[in-house]
């Protein structure tokens, strides 16, 4: 899946993540669900809430140079909960491991969460890596890490400023969220009005859409 860089740096260019590809959407009376495929066979689907209009999934994959399609990556949100046959409890509630994931952004951050990090405030360390950019997060007892990228600037050609990064602890999850540059809530707002003129896809409701 490969970002279209020059031309998300054009005056005006909007869907950043859509960005040469063929959309459609449904409704499917709990959220909006936007399905986009690319000419190299990737696909995308986001998931907006109806009434706030907020990103609730965004989750992509491409293909191998065979044509077998990968694993969804998911960009913002979680993989949909799936029941442990054995038992009647979700195999993730089940899961004692630390689970991280892009979370629901605010109007002016993005915001990630790390569950299951039962240690001490003062045993991470959550920092940018000034040689690529990435967020590190890392635990004096060596029991966590993880390092990302945040899409949207790498796909507006944007460095990560620590100045714009927060991170705290509380209740055994870690919260990291970082202030959305100018040129980032200005592609948003153009990636909303696109997604308007995005067209209904023919059939009924897609009942695989995700309840939050």
């Amino acid at each position: 899946f490969q970002f279209d860089r020059a031309r998300a740096l054009e005056p005006g260019a909007a869907a950043m993540f859509r960005k040469g590809g063929t959309s459609s959407s449904v409704n499917t009376g709990v959220c909006r669900k936007v399905h986009t495929t690319f000419g190299d066979g990737s696909e995308m689907v986001e998931e907006f809430d109806l009434k706030t209009d907020e990103l609730l999934v965004r989750s992509r994959r491409s293909r191998t140079v065979l044509g077998k399609d990968q694993e969804w990556e998911y960009l913002v949100g979680e993989p949909p909960r799936r029941f442990n046959p054995e038992g009647s409890l979700l195999v993730e509630n089940a899961s004692v491991n630390p689970v991280w994931q892009r979370s629901q952004d605010t109007v002016d951050s993005w915001v990630w969460r790390v569950r299951n990090l039962p240690y001490p405030k003062e045993t991470y360390d959550v920092r940018v890596d000034q040689s690529d950019g990435k967020i590190v997060i890392a635990t004096a007892n060596k029991k966590f890490y993880k390092r990302f990228e945040i899409p949207e600037l790498v796909f507006l050609e944007l460095p990560t400023d620590p100045s714009e990064m927060t991170w705290g602890w509380k209740n055994n999850t870690l919260l990291i969220q970082y202030r959305k540059p100018k040129l980032a809530l200005v592609a948003e707002a153009e990636e909303k009005a696109d997604r308007r003129r995005v067209r209904p896809a023919a059939g009924d409701a897609d009942p695989e859409c995700k309840t939050q």
